[in-house]
Parts: structure tokens; C-alpha cells; sequence
């Protein structure tokens, strides 16, 4: 992992503590592109998480729906919730981020992470809200499309597939553009 850089002064304590838990931006995407072979070689089938999450979602639904209502929806019929490389992915994806976190002892419990307080204010049920909401569009707009953005982004642009370039192209602007218009300076701000 990458040491922080933080003697300078330059950074509060939270700052060098992210920058203490960053992984090298190259070694993680060697990793991920071998982690994509493995998929292709053992499993059959490309890296992708959204459709594993959807599916997974069948089991919150069993409650409110009823076993009768899960079996009846269109959706969770034709992606049935299943043990497959995507459920496994979705699983080592949380159990990788924690045992990352735990490994470069940079975890806490944060209701409201510093860089959003700092920008639109300390209020929990704001950030919970937008978190919420958050959520509902990339996983809304990730099922229009087909995949998300392990699915699109690296399986699906490792296969040279047009529609996966245009999605994690669109992707990065569209994250460009919403990270400029939410975390913009106010005009006059001391820089």
C-alpha cells in the first residue's frame, strides 16, 4: 500500500488516514484484469456484480412479496437468485473491501464522511437520503444498461464491446460532471 505524504502538514488527520489505506492504482488493476481471466477461465463468465445484487435482492423482497410475489416477478424469474461467480464476486467484493480497511487499520464508523460535511453539513438524514437515492439510480440506471460498471466497465470493455465503451465513457463524464457540480467552490471561497 501507498504511505501517506502527510508530514508536509497539508492534511487533517482523516486525510492521511484515507491516504494511509489507498492501494496502488496499478497493482489493483493488474489484479482486477487477473481476476478477470480467472472468471472467464474457471468460471465461464464475465466479472459483474449488479445483476448477483439484484438477484440477492429477491430474499429482502421474500417478506413484503411473499414467496408466491418473487416467483411471479418477471425479473427475479429470468435472474433467479443462484450461487454463481456473480454472488460470489458480490461477497468477496464486501469481505475484500473490509479486509482491506482492517489490514491497513484505516476502519471507523463514519455516518457522515468529512468531504460531505464539509460541502452540504453534518445532518445524518441528509446523508442518508442521498445515499439512499444515490444508490436507486446507479442501480436503476445499471440494470437499463445491462451491467454495471465491473460488468460494462471491465469485462465488457476487455471484449472490445462498443456498448461497454460508451457506458464507462458516459460513466466517468457523468462522474466528472456531478463531482464538479456537488463539490463545487462557492464563488469567492478562499481557495
Amino acid at each position: 500500500m501507498k504511505e501517506p505524504s502527510c508530514k508536509s502538514g497539508t492534511c487533517s488527520n482523516g486525510d492521511c488516514a484515507d491516504a494511509k489505506g489507498r492501494w496502488n492504482p496499478y497493482v489493483i488493476g493488474i489484479g482486477i484484469g487477473i481476476l478477470s481471466w480467472i472468471a472467464f477461465g474457471l468460471l465461464d463468465e464475465p466479472l459483474g456484480i449488479s445483476t448477483a445484487l439484484s438477484s440477492a435482492s429477491s430474499v429482502c423482497a421474500l417478506p413484503v412479496l411473499g414467496s408466491d410475489g418473487v416467483a411471479n416477478n418477471a425479473y427475479w424469474a429470468k435472474n433467479p437468485l443462484k450461487w454463481n461467480g456473480g454472488i460470489l464476486f458480490l461477497i468477496g467484493t464486501f469481505l475484500g473491501s473490509l479486509l482491506s480497511v482492517l489490514v491497513s487499520r484505516t476502519f471507523r464508523l463514519e455516518k457522515v464522511p468529512s468531504t460531505w460535511s464539509q460541502q452540504f453539513g453534518g445532518s445524518t438524514a441528509k446523508r442518508l437520503v442521498a445515499a439512499f437515492l444515490g444508490g436507486v439510480i446507479i442501480m436503476f440506471g445499471a440494470r437499463m444498461a445491462g451491467g454495471c460498471t465491473s460488468g460494462h466497465g471491465i469485462s465488457g470493455s476487455l471484449q472490445l464491446a462498443l456498448s461497454s465503451w460508451t457506458f464507462f465513457l458516459t460513466m466517468f463524464a457523468s462522474g466528472i460532471v456531478t463531482a464538479l457540480i456537488l463539490f463545487r467552490k462557492p464563488s469567492g471561497a478562499a481557495k
